[in-house]
């Protein structure tokens, strides 16, 4: 082993020994494949010096050792099956509408990807190689795993769940119809534009109704994910209990996901932002109790999270107002911030959970 100086750390190295803030919280664990980022961890919390695996002890392994975050072991298994869902998907948005809709091989690796849905961790999840032409892909599973998670968090019964992830998967398939410069466009639609855009969800209701292996409500879902509480969505205009109950957990989980990724007209926004606007939405718009088990269930941290903040200091999470869940106390270098009377500061990222 060696202790090594932050300064002179290298992204690679092994560190052997656990790692602890002045707070005595654990900041990296031994073992852990030390990444560009953590080194800017490591000296945000004024670390001096770490414990790393010798060069001498190493030379044989370390070059064969994969650099990640978690061990490898632990999150391959759910990374290649969102590949394969992923890699599915875009089959399935290429030939939609004939006469042979392949739900059954659909649902079989959907329920693969979710076997590891323990791995998803939807404030910090982001996908391997993303590309902004396969958004509405990425956007369909993200959605799918989060309204499982929502579903599973309000109390559906089991019976409800896949069902529920299938309608987060195919609720905007009615988009493989909509013409690509449309969908693709870096610019504000026009009025037309728009329109044509709000027709998916026609679409996608009539690519499904004739599907007989799936339920009304992922139909439905493809149709409704746009409605909202007071009628003042589309395509319909309908409202409160009009709204199938798959439609309104998929309709969280597609705005939250549509405003954390990077699209053609739009960068990705922080997910404490989006989770704010989320819960100024519920008034009115979105179910306001399924909001509430949303906004609370992903932000359950436990004291510790490291949390990068709008103005680029980095600092752990020491306390959560559950009044306020958004905005935890933030202890950066010694320093307090609540970020509930700080309100021209936010979270950015959650570092490390």
């Amino acid at each position: 082993m060696a202790t090594v100086s932050v300064s002179q750390l290298k992204a690679g190295e092994k560190i052997i020994e656990n790692v602890q803030t002045k707070r005595g919280n654990v900041l990296f664990m031994k073992g852990r494949i030390v990444l560009e980022k953590d080194i800017e961890i490591l000296k945000a919390f004024l670390i001096p010096t770490v414990i790393i695996e010798s060069k001498s002890n190493d030379s044989s392994e370390q070059s064969d050792e994969p650099i990640a975050d978690e061990p490898v072991n632990s999150i391959l298994p759910f990374f290649e099956q969102y590949t394969k869902m992923l890699n599915l998907l875009r089959k399935v948005f290429i030939s939609v509408g004939g006469s042979n809709f392949p739900i059954l091989e659909v649902r079989t690796q959907l329920e693969a990807l979710i076997r590891y849905i323990d791995q998803y961790q939807i404030l910090t999840f982001s996908p391997k190689s993303y590309q902004l032409s396969d958004f509405l892909l990425h956007n369909s599973i993200m959605v799918s795993l989060t309204s499982y998670k929502l579903a599973l968090w309000q109390g559906l019964p089991t019976k409800d769940l896949m069902p529920v992830a299938l309608s987060g998967l195919l609720h905007d398939i009615g988009n493989a119809k909509v013409d690509a410069a449309i969908l693709h466009k870096p610019k504000k639609l026009t009025p037309d534009e728009l329109e044509e855009i709000k027709q998916h969800t026609v679409i996608g209701y009539n690519l499904l109704k004739n599907v007989a292996a799936i339920n009304e409500g992922v139909k439905l879902s493809a149709l409704q994910h746009h409605e909202r509480e007071d009628g003042s969505g589309y395509p319909l205009g309908i409202k409160g209990d009009q709204i199938h109950l798959y439609s309104k957990i998929v309709a969280i989980a597609d705005m939250f996901h549509a405003m954390t990724s990077d699209r053609y007209h739009k960068k990705a926004a922080s997910p404490y932002l989006v989770l704010d606007q989320l819960f100024t939405e519920s008034f009115g718009k979105l179910d306001p109790h399924m909001v509430q088990t949303f906004i609370h269930k992903v932000t359950e941290f436990h004291n510790g999270v490291l949390v990068k903040l709008s103005d680029g200091k980095i600092g752990e999470i020491v306390f959560s107002d559950r009044a306020n869940p958004t905005r935890p106390w933030v202890n950066v270098n010694g320093q307090i911030i609540n970020l509930t009377m700080q309100r021209n500061l936010y979270i950015q990222d959650v570092i490390q959970k």
